[in-house]
């Protein structure tokens, strides 16, 4: 058997400059190769690359024209937020197609003859079509809004690039006047029928209410005060009322009794009417004894009056009563001095003849009493009056009480009704006002006196490619292949583990190098190796030169 091998990891000697030098004279073709065949690469596809032309269009907000607090805008969406709605409707699928199809631009020719039209919708919303918004502070807020945006549009031809932005302009334009006039009229619209119902609300309520009023006339809360008052009006009438016909009726008593008395005057007077009369030697009655006894009469109707009316304790009755004992007391010594004188004369001879003086009383008796009926009549009439006042009073007492007792349930119903009258009506108000602004904000949309789009720059015509930019590729291409070929030229480095140089055998045997000897190699060999390199280096460079000559001569010839 053999015996095993014993193997030594010995670690690489750190490289110097003259070691990466002789990397690069090693692997100079590892390098250079890729780095050429990057630059070739990269300038064929930057001249292949067709040019991509970027048409742009500034559009600016213009803010509404009238001031907002004059005319407040119905307008319930600020201008960034329509703007975003009007894209999305402009950059639909059906909008954008048919901007494809049309026959005057015809784009993505060759895209759709290779994919669906939604595929070449998607790429042209989605990498060609770039709308930026430009966001300006608004003073007094602190929050930004578009003032301004700017459409920019990417294609290989530039004069239907310029044409599709002048085209989204305007769709922009035309899109922002439709929506404002649609939002406009859509709000006008809606007010007006919210604020015909609203009328007919209040209308019904206000019908309510009159019917209400109608029905309770009298018993309404605001005529309250009005019957009390009324009430206690009444109730006064009534007790002045009451007082007069207990006056009247008093006044009555005191006619009838005093009618009595001229009844009993008549009768006593019209039994004295036919007096004796004396001879010559007598004379006739004592006319005082005559006047006394009519006015004993008269003060003992009146005390009889005065006692049907009043108490003993009247005054107006002891006067009578002290007037009427001097009358009799008079009378009496009268009646008793005549009696001596009748005694004392002789017999005369009785003769019946009439007073004159009686018959006047009498008949001024009679025309006293006839007098009297006529007021007694005259008052009769006056209490059945006053009777049938006071029934009429009380008949609208009891309606006055009737309508206030029945005041506190018409109070709730009638707040009620007037509760939603007046909700009714704040809301009717509300809506009519809302209605005015609308209008007069459709009028100021119709007038394009509103917040509006303005292009500020219409869409421009580019006189140079946006892309590609064909030195950054092509600086690109002949980077990303050096980096390649050092990369490979070093894995070769790494792989190759021979000894290169004397730096290497001093460094990895420790021993002393006494001398040299080159690599003989065969001249023949060494010459056909030589011509194989440059053979094989001059086709890639021819190779190389041609495909970059015809890339950029495609190009010049496709821009002509």
């Amino acid at each position: 058997m053999g015996l095993a091998q014993n193997y030594v990891s010995v670690s690489r000697r750190p490289p110097d400059v003259e070691d990466y030098i002789d990397m690069l004279r090693r692997y100079r073709s590892w390098i250079v190769g890729p780095t050429f065949a990057g630059l070739v690469i990269s300038v064929v596809i930057a001249f292949m690359w067709p040019d991509t032309f970027i048409s742009s269009a500034l559009m600016r907000i213009t803010p509404q024209q009238v001031p907002e607090r004059l005319v407040p805008s119905a307008i319930n969406s600020q201008m960034a937020e329509r703007l975003t709605q009007m894209q999305q409707e402009i950059l639909s699928r059906t909008s954008l197609s048919e901007l494809i199809q049309r026959p005057s631009l015809n784009l993505y020719p060759k895209e759709r003859q290779r994919m669906p039209m939604e595929d070449v919708v998607e790429q042209m919303r989605n990498r060609d079509i770039k709308i930026s918004m430009l966001d300006v502070a608004t003073q007094g807020t602190n929050r930004g809004l578009a003032a301004a945006f700017v459409i920019q549009y990417k294609y290989t031809d530039k004069y239907k690039a310029q044409a599709v932005v002048r085209e989204l302009v305007s769709k922009f334009s035309e899109q922002n006047v439709t929506v404002l006039r649609n939002q406009s009229s859509l709000t006008t619209s809606f007010l007006n029928d919210e604020y015909k119902a609203a009328k007919e609300d209040l209308d019904r309520l206000d019908a309510g209410i009159t019917k209400f009023r109608t029905e309770n006339q009298g018993r309404l809360p605001e005529q309250y005060q009005a019957n009390l008052s009324t009430l206690q009006s009444l109730q006064q009438q009534l007790s002045a009322m009451n007082e007069a016909l207990n006056r009247n009726q008093q006044e009555k008593m005191l006619m009838e009794t005093q009618l009595q008395n001229y009844r009993t005057q008549l009768s006593f007077y019209q039994s004295n009417l036919e007096d004796t009369s004396l001879t010559s030697t007598q004379t006739i009655k004592n006319d005082r004894l005559m006047n006394l006894n009519k006015k004993i009469t008269d003060a003992k109707s009146q005390l009889a009056a005065l006692r049907e009316v009043y108490k003993e304790e009247y005054p107006d009755i002891k006067n009578f009563k002290a007037q009427l004992a001097a009358l009799e007391k008079e009378r009496d010594e009268l009646e008793k001095q005549e009696s001596a004188q009748q005694a004392a004369a002789p017999q005369p001879t009785v003769v019946k003849v009439i007073n004159p003086q009686v018959a006047k009383t009498i008949e001024d008796i009679k025309s006293s009493t006839a007098l009297l009926q006529t007021q007694i009549q005259a008052k009769n009439s006056d209490i059945e009056e006053r009777v049938r006042q006071q029934a009429q009073i009380n008949k609208q007492i009891a309606a006055y009480q009737a309508r206030i007792e029945a005041s506190p349930l018409s109070d709730q119903k009638y707040a009620a009704l007037l509760r939603e009258y007046n909700v009714a009506k704040d809301n009717y108000d509300d809506k009519a006002k809302r209605r005015a602004i609308s209008e007069t904000s459709q009028n100021l949309e119709e007038r394009k006196a509103g917040e509006n789009l303005e292009v500020l720059d219409p869409a421009s015509l580019p006189e140079q490619p946006a892309e590609p930019n064909r030195l950054a590729i092509a600086g690109a291409g002949t980077a990303t292949g050096l980096i390649l070929g050092i990369i490979l030229a070093g894995a070769k480095e790494m792989k190759n583990t021979s000894l290169k140089n004397l730096k290497d055998v001093r460094a990895y045997t420790n021993l002393p190098v006494l001398s040299s000897i080159p690599l003989l190699e065969n001249a023949l060999l060494v010459r056909r190796k030589r011509r194989l390199f440059w053979l094989a280096w001059s086709s890639a460079i021819i190779i190389g030169t041609v495909a970059m000559s015809g890339s950029m001569f495609y190009y010049f010839s496709t821009r002509i």
